[in-house]
């Protein structure tokens, strides 16, 4: 599909500098050619931008007198990476569900499915089911009793969802998920661990995207919640009770421990492991493959990783590393030292 620029401004806001081209695609910088469109967040993409053939470019004020080298049309915008990702949604919309339940599907009994809803082959609903307005369920996916699903949600294949859950509207849950298993709750006892009956639901907010092969238990007792907005990466873990606010984002591979309360607005980098019982504040960003062993009680950025380095300096460190207790106490012992000598000194003079 072809986009004059002055459609794509008139929709989207900015301001056309140059000619009122059609761009068939977005395309990145380095492969661009004269029918597409891409962006330039920011100056340091300045030599790729001199060397781009693309017809049209997204651009801050900042760099528009330089991309217009040549005579090439530009929409300038405060944003040009959030610019991008809303023309990019122009350019490739979601798809619309074709509605029906495919006859391979399993629907047990009082489900309830709006008529505007895609159900695919080898889906299976449980009792009493009930999916809101224009959902795409693709092949494999499975629904538990009594789960309640929003409106324009997508279900990608093989996502499984218990019993009991809650989905809110505009949710997307990418292929592999497994919202609602139990949580990892066991008593010990001298016969072995007693396990303790999960009996919470999870409970997502709308607009939430969660990606593929991510696991989210359901509570103890009360619910596991993951607020509005939230995005979610691909193989993440989020343990019985936790609780994310709301535009919380989570990378790849982060594992959150029970009971754990992520405040709104928390980028939660790769990799992460927290521990359970804490709390993070509002607005606080965690860097990949950070361990979070206590609560964040103050919005900063966050970061425990040691720096990379070759397996010889990484001994020669964690020589180190290991006698830093004893090398602490010296210090200390030689500071007092110092100070008994300077003391002794200033009564002598």
């Amino acid at each position: 599909m072809n986009w004059k620029l002055s459609d794509i401004v008139a929709r989207l806001g900015g301001e056309l500098v140059g000619a009122d081209l059609g761009v068939a695609r977005v395309a990145p910088l380095e492969s661009a050619g004269a029918d597409d469109i891409s962006f330039v967040a920011s100056a340091k993409y300045r030599k790729q931008l001199d060397s781009s053939d693309a017809g049209a470019l997204i651009v801050p004020a900042t760099l528009a007198e330089a991309a217009s080298a040549g005579g090439r049309s530009l929409i300038v915008t405060a944003d040009p990476y959030l610019y991008f990702a809303r023309l990019s949604q122009l350019f490739y919309p979601a798809p619309v569900p074709v509605a029906g339940v495919h006859p391979a599907a399993t629907l047990a009994e009082g489900v309830d499915v709006a008529a505007t809803s895609e159900i695919g082959a080898r889906v299976v609903l449980g009792r009493n089911v009930r999916v809101g307005e224009r959902c795409r369920l693709l092949p494999g996916v499975v629904v538990g009793d009594d789960t309640v699903i929003g409106d324009d949600v997508t279900l990608y294949p093989n996502v499984t969802i218990y019993h009991d859950c809650r989905i809110g509207s505009r949710v997307t849950i990418h292929s592999g998920a497994v919202i609602g298993a139990d949580g990892f709750g066991f008593a010990p006892s001298r016969d072995g661990w007693v396990k303790i009956p999960q009996v919470g639901r999870v409970v997502i907010g709308d607009d939430v995207e969660i990606g593929a092969n991510t696991t989210i238990d359901r509570g103890a007792i009360d619910d596991t919640v993951i607020g509005q907005g939230v995005i979610i990466d691909n193989l993440v873990q989020i343990a019985h009770n936790v609780e994310v606010g709301t535009r919380t984002a989570i990378a790849g591979c982060a594992g959150i421990a029970g009971s754990t309360k992520i405040g709104a607005n928390v980028v939660i980098g790769g990799a992460v492991m927290m521990v359970g019982h804490i709390t993070i504040a509002d607005g606080t960003f965690i860097g990949g493959g950070t361990l979070v062993n206590k609560s964040l009680k103050t919005a900063d950025n966050y970061s425990s990783s040691y720096p990379l380095s070759t397996y010889k300096e990484w001994v020669s460190n964690a020589v180190h590393l290991r006698h830093l207790d004893g090398l602490a106490k010296r210090v200390k012992s030689l500071e007092r030292q110092l100070a008994a000598q300077q003391n002794k000194e200033d009564s002598e003079k």
